[in-house]
């Protein structure tokens, strides 16, 4: 053999080994290309798809209504309860980057796709708050900054939990004390009036003199530690009822100072508009029997009688808020579950389910659009994990034939039907 024949059969050989080779990583990119887009698509794609669908609700104002004079302003309020944040206790360190991250997705999304101007979160935000030690406790709170963080301008507050701070039994100076060291006063008012100074109604130099300025038109919020509601006289009980009658006395000052002038005195008043009641514990009802909607509670405990004082406040507790504070609106979360309730004169409460994967599968929150009159609300659901776990066990399952395929352990689907079609137009 001429060695120029030589040098081709080698030449010859040289391609035939390196086609499967090349057959191999073109395949295997393939595969890291699916692999890939799934990831991304279920881990960060589908948080926008999902939450892209919400919107703010329209709230009518007097100028809608044909009224006469500038439309008030509406400030963009975003509602959710029940992060839960693992601890280290009861927290496996897998199922703590899973909760945390789709957490952290979710409301990263939704700040930067809805814009809003302030974020409740209706307590429960650790779930191990009532015991953790002094440094567990820290590492809870960077974590929930890191997931939580926002812009200077969008103004979080936070109302405390059973498992921030222990029920009524293991509550004490010390959990308070140290959760409103992180929700400080100059963010969160426990138990306290807030008035926000609506953003685009006056230059901000006459929305700066603190939380009771009522310059420019403000909207009052009443955030209530709902464990200390217990009843029983204790010092932290006392002292939370002592501060609502306060607020009370206020309130109600703002709204007859034409009537009672001697007894209000010449201090500086609240907005007398109704205020919105924000707390975690829901006001008492007998059950959940009356919820409706896709992510109320299920069947099997719809009917399971609440606990006062435990699944939801006290009778006592309950009349004393709606008649100290006579709120238009109130929020709350506990339940993990939706419902909407109307207490006494019409008062609407809605129970905010849970913002975490870990106790449902479809979360969500609620979009506020409200005025000093009127308020409007929107829920805005996240993706299921439903969803995410079926497009994970679908593209597993297609890798999978795509490998075997490959390997030629399975024939291609495509060759399979190709014969299959000739096969019958034979026949």
């Amino acid at each position: 053999m001429a060695a120029g024949d030589m040098a081709s059969t080698r030449l010859g050989a040289g391609r035939q080994h390196l086609r499967p080779l090349k057959r191999r990583g073109l395949v295997l990119l393939r595969l890291t290309a699916i692999v890939f887009a799934v990831l991304l698509f279920c881990e960060f794609l589908i948080y926008y798809l999902v939450i892209f669908r919400c919107s703010w609700p329209a709230v009518k104002t007097p100028a809608d209504a044909g009224g006469l004079g500038t439309p008030e302003p509406v400030l963009r309020a975003m509602f959710l309860a029940d992060t839960h944040l693992l601890g280290a206790v009861r927290g496996h360190w897998l199922d703590k980057l899973r909760r945390e991250w789709q957490m952290e997705r979710a409301f990263q999304t939704a700040l930067w796709l809805l814009q809003p101007e302030v974020v409740f979160i209706l307590g429960d935000i650790f779930d191990e708050g009532k015991w953790s030690s002094s440094q567990a406790w820290a590492d809870d709170v960077g974590r929930f900054w890191k997931i939580f963080r926002h812009a200077p301008h969008v103004q979080l507050r936070a109302v405390a939990g059973n498992h921030d701070i222990g029920f009524h039994y293991q509550m004490n100076t010390y959990k308070i004390k140290r959760f409103e060291k992180v929700f400080n006063p100059e963010r969160l008012f426990s138990w306290k009036g807030i008035n926000f100074c609506v953003p685009g109604t006056q230059s901000p130099a006459d929305c700066t003199g603190g939380p009771w300025l009522i310059s420019c038109p403000c909207l009052s919020f009443v955030m209530v530690n709902s464990v200390a509601l217990e009843g029983d006289g204790c010092d932290i009980c006392s002292g939370a009822e002592a501060e609502l009658l306060e607020i009370s006395h206020r309130l109600n000052c703002s709204r007859e100072q034409e009537h009672r002038p001697q007894e209000c005195g010449d201090g500086q008043r609240l907005p007398a508009s109704a205020p919105i009641l924000l707390q975690h514990f829901p006001l008492y009802r007998r059950n959940d029997a009356n919820c409706s909607g896709e992510d109320a509670a299920p069947p099997d405990e719809k009917y399971t009688p609440f606990k006062e004082r435990y699944d939801a406040l006290s009778q006592e507790a309950s009349r004393k808020l709606l008649w100290w504070l006579r709120p238009r609106l109130v929020l709350s979360g506990h339940t993990h579950s939706a419902c909407e309730v109307l207490h006494g004169a019409g008062v609407l409460e809605v129970s905010v389910p849970s913002f975490s994967w870990r106790n449902r599968n479809n979360p969500s929150f609620i979009m506020g659009s409200v005025t000093p009159t009127e308020y409007a609300l929107a829920k805005c659901y996240l993706p299921c994990e439903d969803t995410v776990l079926t497009t994970y066990c679908t593209a597993a399952g297609g890798l999978m034939l795509l490998t075997l395929v490959h390997a030629g352990l399975v024939a291609s689907p495509f060759h399979f039907g190709w014969n299959m079609l000739r096969k019958f137009k034979t026949t």
